[in-house]
């Protein structure tokens, strides 16, 4: 398939806005700029909007569409065992791969190319995302005891190189719901492959208060001492960091996945994202699960990321629009692993289309700046992965019918409701 894209606004690698074309081919970006008339499979007139990479969702939890507004206004310890872990038992294999259909729709509409998700059912989860032509980074979630370990590195061989779409990263799902036998096992499986390894980190001022109660150290200095973050990696929320944390994250070359939406409606506190990019810790950003956010929106997730550390430093310099974007793009990207989140040959062709027509976009003083600040999913016109539009104009192309879509999820809702 090969599809040129003219009369566009591009945004460039450095943030920079040119104007030119887009031609995809084979999944990937072919050229970008001046691109002289071919034969095409489709060519389409961008009418001088915007033309970038798609966002790429550093961590979620997709198929959790089911408890949308299911479990809100609690705090993250109730949350959790009152509301999410009861519903969560009850989920099968075909839950899995509905739920997750759901939410490819909401990243789809959100210019959302990619996740990086970390749940239940991992061949469910792949198969949605591949039906759907949607791209998809699992995350190893396992717990307890050593012996899940080997679940992790069957699934970890088995899911890299099976699709372009899908690919696996080693991971736990927190240094609380793990055995100390366990994490070093999973060590031991990233010094084998010489993989990186992410985890929930550091996301309440409990859960570092709990590990500093069992191991002396906070989980970030404990979790480096078993050898887990020798080949890279990273932790998801990192709100409650010390010092020491971000020297590690910086020193190993980690990455700092960002939820602000989740974690200020858990009332979990505020990133130190300033503090962590000023020491050179690299950061990516994602939306969580939509229990806890409770939309999969990266513009609401790059406004509060912005506006929040403006609070946090009393500084209404800190953390601009720029490096905020860079980071839902490559910076999240390059946490994943995947070829993406830049607008340059030879990268994925994961590309949207914002439509700077439009109110919330005019005056055009600065896009980048509108797309953090006064951005919004209704900008998004088109959603391309691997060079196949998913999503333009309101209408999906996702091999399914979204009212089909919303019927089951509705019904596994109800299903699980009803047994509680």
């Amino acid at each position: 398939m090969k599809i040129r894209i003219d009369n566009a606004r591009l945004l460039m690698p450095d943030l920079t806005v040119s104007e030119g074309s887009v031609l995809t081919e084979d999944g990937l970006i072919a050229a970008v700029g001046d691109i002289p008339d071919g034969e095409c499979d489709e060519v389409i007139d961008a009418h001088r909007d915007l033309v970038m990479p798609g966002f790429n969702d550093a961590h979620t939890h997709s198929a959790m569409t089911f408890l949308r507004s299911l479990a809100d206004d609690l705090p993250l310890d109730r949350w959790l065992h009152e509301s999410v872990f009861p519903r969560e038992a009850k989920l099968t294999a075909e839950d899995i791969y509905d739920l997750t259909r759901l939410a490819v729709l909401e990243y789809l509409t959100s210019g959302i190319t990619s996740c990086f998700d970390m749940y239940f059912f991992p061949d469910a989860f792949a198969s949605a995302l591949t039906d759907s032509g949607f791209r998809g980074v699992f995350c190893g979630s396992v717990t307890g005891a050593p012996s899940a370990a080997e679940k992790l590195e069957q699934d970890y061989l088995r899911f890299n190189g099976k699709d372009p779409l899908i690919s696996y990263i080693l991971g736990f799902h927190a240094e609380y719901t793990a055995s100390e036998e366990l994490l070093r096992e999973v060590s031991a499986l990233s010094h084998k492959y010489k993989a990186p390894v992410f985890s929930h980190s550091s996301e309440t001022r409990s859960e570092v208060e709990g590990c500093i109660s069992r191991h002396g150290a906070t989980p970030t200095v404990y979790l480096d001492s078993l050898g887990l973050y020798d080949n890279g990696g990273g932790g998801f929320h990192c709100v409650h960091m010390t010092d020491e944390d971000i020297g590690i994250y910086r020193s190993k070359g980690l990455f700092a996945v960002t939820n602000p939406c989740s974690n200020a409606k858990l009332a979990s506190g505020i990133a130190p994202l300033l503090k962590m990019h000023k020491s050179g810790v690299r950061l990516a950003v994602g939306t969580d699960g939509a229990a806890s956010n409770n939309a999969l929106d990266m513009f609401r997730e790059m406004y509060l990321a912005a506006v929040l550390q403006k609070i946090l430093c009393d500084d209404a310099e800190a953390l601009p629009a720029e490096e905020v974007l860079s980071a839902a793009l490559s910076g999240s990207a390059d946490a994943m692993g995947i070829n993406s989140g830049r607008l340059e040959a030879g990268r994925n062709a994961d590309i949207i289309m914002i439509d700077l027509d439009t109110p919330n976009m005019q005056p055009i003083n600065s896009i980048v700046r509108n797309i953090v600040y006064s951005g919004s999913k209704t900008n998004v016109k088109m959603t391309m992965v691997g060079g196949r539009i998913l999503y333009r104009n309101g209408e999906f192309f996702v091999g399914e019918s979204p009212e089909k879509i919303y019927e089951k999820a509705n019904s596994i809702a109800n299903r699980i409701s009803s047994q509680m």
